[in-house]
């Protein structure tokens, strides 16, 4: 790799660099570990409406699969999440139809992302 940078850049331009990383890409179970992890985030924002989002397998791999782009990584993922995910959930939360104890379940209906709500008992 350090060769193929040398060919590309300039001695200048590599000096300028502090340290130059490695990375290996991100594999399908790397990207369902970063979608847990924005889960989590996203269910530590609703605690206050003592709210929990859950997703079902088919809805993950469908955000594994519509988030990851072997180009820019997990960066989309983010916004996939974002515009599919936290959009359902909150459309569901500003309709009235989640109370409070309540989890809202993402799942896969038709090929696309949609939302149920699981009351408590």
């Amino acid at each position: 790799v350090m060769n193929d940078l040398r060919a590309h850049f300039r001695p200048e331009f590599l000096n300028r660099l502090d340290e130059i990383i490695m990375f290996k890409p991100l594999t399908k179970e790397n990207i369902g570990n970063i979608v847990d992890l924005m889960m989590a985030d996203l269910n530590r924002r609703l605690a206050d409406q003592e709210i929990r989002l859950e997703l079902t397998d088919e809805a993950k791999s469908y955000i594994i699969d519509g988030g990851y782009d072997p180009v820019y990584g997990a960066r989309p993922l983010k916004r996939f999440l974002q515009k599919n995910v936290e959009t359902l959930a909150a459309r569901m939360i500003l309709s009235g139809n989640v109370q409070t104890e309540d989890t809202i379940v993402i799942g896969l209906k038709d090929g696309k992302l949609a939302a149920e709500v699981m009351k408590v008992e």
